[in-house]
């Protein structure tokens, strides 16, 4: 069973351990927002446009980020979106638990720390379940939109100048097996 199919808890509940195209959508939209300056406000056109967005979805998403009052929204012909908050101050574990729910492949880590407790023969798969849990919810927790603005990915013009700079980072390969190839 692959990440994206989705696994039955015990409670019969139906969850996923990856991001949906919603909320991929949404941080798209908040990054877009962070690029500007925190009083600039930007049309929903222009949001879509920069990320190749759907508009209408992106519509209902943003509706759903100002209720949770990460973005404010301005009326009229010069209106549109902000952040209420400095990117600094926002942290992409608030946008993905917001818009995807609990970060856990199977619920909450509530619901996982139980069945760790009284399922003995699935204690240990479980706990792995926790530990993946935990370990995103901690990267995600800890890492803001400001983060993201200032480190933009392997694939940039930005980040191929850093490779070219010295850093020590163990490199990690693949082992060979004798068996099968």
């Amino acid at each position: 069973m692959g990440a994206s199919s989705g696994s039955k808890a015990r409670t019969g509940k139906v969850t996923r351990l990856k991001i949906s195209q919603k909320g991929l959508y949404a941080l798209q939209a908040m990054m877009t927002l962070a690029r500007q300056d925190q009083h600039e406000v930007v049309k929903i056109r222009n949001i879509a446009s920069e990320g190749d967005l759907p508009e209408k979805f992106l519509e209902l998403i943003l509706v759903e980020l100002r209720n949770a009052r990460m973005v404010e929204s301005v009326r009229g012909a010069k209106g549109g979106y902000k952040l209420r908050r400095a990117p600094s101050e926002i942290r992409i574990g608030e946008i993905v638990r917001l818009i995807d729910g609990p970060l856990a492949p199977l619920g909450d880590a509530d619901q996982l720390r139980s069945l760790i407790l009284r399922d003995d023969d699935h204690r240990a798969l479980y706990q792995v379940f926790l530990d993946v849990r935990d370990a995103a919810a901690n990267i995600l927790d800890n890492t803001t939109l400001a983060d993201l603005l200032k480190d933009p990915g392997p694939g940039s013009a930005s980040a191929k100048r850093q490779r070219g700079k010295k850093r020590s980072i163990p490199s990690i390969s693949p082992e060979r097996s004798s068996g099968r190839g």
